[in-house]
């Protein structure tokens, strides 16, 4: 719960479907002070203008004063492990295993995007991974029709947030 008092104790939440959110107060207050006391969220899996204006208008509560901006190819979490040189657009299971790129993308989010939010001294508090879901990658990538591709774009993704989020 993004109220909970106890959320500092992990230095990054996965916060997903973020399309539908509606914080109360508590929660918007709650992740403001874990997000500024140190703590990281990655946000993924919502797709389209719709979700994005929600989750914008949610957000933009949280952290007021900082924009959202696209994310510097040349920033630490693109190289911290592996090398990322593009973001990709992970698609879903269904659409995925469908192995036809016309059909990877959701609702009207036809671009992936990968934005962040900094604090004043330029520590990156929030990745989003916008119009992709980088979950499905990881929960099917043994799945024999799941594109290898995207699920070895998610891990090395994946585990360069973790060791980001844990180490800034």
């Amino acid at each position: 719960y993004l109220d909970d008092p106890h959320m500092r104790k992990f230095p990054w939440v996965y916060m997903l479907e973020v399309g539908g959110m509606g914080l109360t107060p508590r929660e918007i207050e709650g992740l403001r002070g874990y997000l500024l006391a140190g703590g990281f969220a990655f946000i993924d899996d919502f797709w389209g203008t719709y979700e994005w204006d929600v989750f914008y208008y949610n957000i933009s509560a949280v952290l007021p004063e900082y924009p959202i901006v696209e994310m510097p190819m040349d920033h630490l979490i693109f190289r911290i492990v592996y090398p990322i040189e593009e973001v990709l657009q992970v698609p879903n299971n269904g659409q995925g295993c469908r192995g036809d790129p016309a059909y990877y993308f959701e609702r009207d989010g036809y671009v992936p995007h990968l934005r962040g939010i900094f604090d004043d001294t330029g520590r990156l508090l929030v990745l989003i991974s916008w119009n992709s879901d980088l979950g499905d990658a990881w929960e099917w990538a043994e799945h024999p029709y799941y594109p290898l591709k995207f699920s070895t774009y998610a891990f090395e993704m994946g585990i360069n947030m973790i060791v980001y989020g844990m180490s800034h």
